[in-house]
């Protein structure tokens, strides 16, 4: 499909803009309406680099993957490439579209191909595409019969399928730096059109420098919380409006926490904090306790969570850890968010705080290793109940000593089987003999 030779990218915005209603979003009217007015993503859209070379190059657009976090531009980008490259833009959602809607798509973009035209399918959260949805993508995609541009902000390597991901170049876009948001926050204050020029909105600049630090690269945090907060202002006697930091974080609320509570966010901010707790990091721990449960995570989850690490990282370095974890679950489970919060905190500081020690868990595994090494390794005579005569007759219980009665019995009677005797999983095979203190050896930091 011819592109628009005579044309600069950089040029012309009115000509690509977008039909939005007054009563839309903030975000969806000030979408960009050119590549001059794309803000962010210099890596992909600078002189030179990926998506620039790709549109300037004069060949057909590939595939696309489009990786990055929520408002940084992925489906303004699919958009202006469509417009771009002069080709039909078909947009469907993952969350709404199935199958029947995709073999649509591909049956229109067919037609459309025979008449020219070459189709462009946006695909967006395309990660909740399951394995079949996906594989019906392919046949279209490795014929030409449509570009894809899927968007998503889960990891591509665990969400696409491999053979989708090898017909298409994955593009990662970065989140928007403070000086982007800026610039956007601005531009929606000043715009007459668009914007948010004709409520009359102030806004200070520190306080625009908050907002933008705070909406962590997110471009729709940023101004769904700047027109809700400019919406929430009563205006001056002379009609303006001066917005403040409080309208702005009412207005922000627990948005302006990247929290994904099925995403790879989700998991990342729980090994930061347990690897922080197992670190004796006690800040580090509370600050992402505070990201997830500010967040919105179950705290439940968390409780649990701080359950296995004080058995599996302290363990009998400090035994009353796990009475700590246990009660903090307790207590949770009986009075909820948000006093909740209060014996998470305690426990996240008293494991932090205390000694570590994974003898528990490397006495387990060790343990483990062993007895499925001899899983149809019989139970030693003696250490059986003799509950029949007949058992009794075959040796059941004999040569069993009574250790209360018998307090040599502890020394003298074994009880593992007889391959395993003198195994001491708590210390290893080399390791010194147990402590005075009676801590199995284990060791303290």
């Amino acid at each position: 499909m011819a592109r628009h030779e005579t044309k600069s990218l950089f040029d012309d915005p009115d000509e690509v803009a977008e039909s939005v209603g007054p009563d839309a979003p903030l975000a969806e009217r000030m979408r960009p309406r050119s590549l001059e007015e794309f803000v962010g993503q210099e890596h992909l859209l600078g002189r030179g680099r990926l998506v620039r070379r790709l549109i300037e190059g004069g060949g057909p657009l590939p595939s696309l993957i489009l990786w990055g976090g929520p408002g940084t531009g992925k489906t303004t980008l699919a958009r202006l490439l469509a417009r771009l490259v002069d080709a039909r833009f078909v947009a469907l959602s993952a969350v709404g579209s199935g199958v029947k809607e995709v073999r649509q798509t591909i049956t229109e973009a067919k037609a459309a191909r025979r008449r020219g035209n070459r189709t462009i399918l946006f695909l967006d959260e395309i990660h909740r595409f399951n394995k079949a949805q996906q594989d019906a993508l392919l046949p279209a995609v490795e014929e030409g019969t449509i570009t894809l541009i899927g968007a998503t902000t889960e990891n591509p390597s665990f969400e696409v399928n491999a053979a989708l991901l090898s017909r298409c170049r994955v593009v990662t876009l970065n989140p928007l730096t403070e000086e982007d948001l800026r610039t956007i926050l601005r531009r929606a204050l000043t715009d007459p059109e668009r914007g948010l020029a004709a409520l009359r909105p102030t806004v200070a600049e520190e306080v625009l420098d908050r907002l933008a630090r705070v909406a962590e690269g997110d471009a729709r945090v940023a101004l769904a919380a700047l027109e809700a907060a400019v919406h929430a202002t009563e205006p001056d006697a002379d009609g303006s409006r001066l917005v403040g930091w409080p309208t702005l974080v009412e207005a922000l609320g627990r948005a302006r926490f990247a929290y994904d509570k099925g995403g790879e966010e989700f998991y990342n901010l729980i090994s930061a904090f347990i690897k922080s707790l197992r670190n004796s990091d006690a800040n580090a721990a509370l600050y992402w306790l505070a990201r997830m449960i500010e967040g919105g995570a179950d705290p439940m989850f968390i409780a649990r969570r701080l359950c296995i690490l004080a058995s599996e990282d302290v363990g009998l370095a400090d035994p009353q850890a796990i009475v700590q974890a246990s009660a903090a679950a307790q207590i949770t489970h009986l009075i909820g968010l948000p006093e909740a919060l209060f014996p998470l905190a305690q426990a996240t500081i008293y494991l932090a705080q205390a000694p570590k020690s994974n003898l528990v868990k490397t006495a387990y595994q060790a343990a483990a290793a062993d007895a499925a090494d001899s899983a149809r390794e019989p139970v030693p005579l003696h250490l059986r109940n003799a509950v029949t005569p007949l058992m009794k007759g075959a040796g059941y219980g004999q040569g069993y000593r009574y250790v209360h009665d018998d307090p040599a019995a502890r020394a003298e009677m074994p009880c593992l089987p007889e391959r395993f005797r003198g195994r001491d999983y708590r210390r290893g095979d080399d390791a010194p003999p147990e402590s005075a203190d009676g801590s199995g050896g284990c060791r303290k930091k």
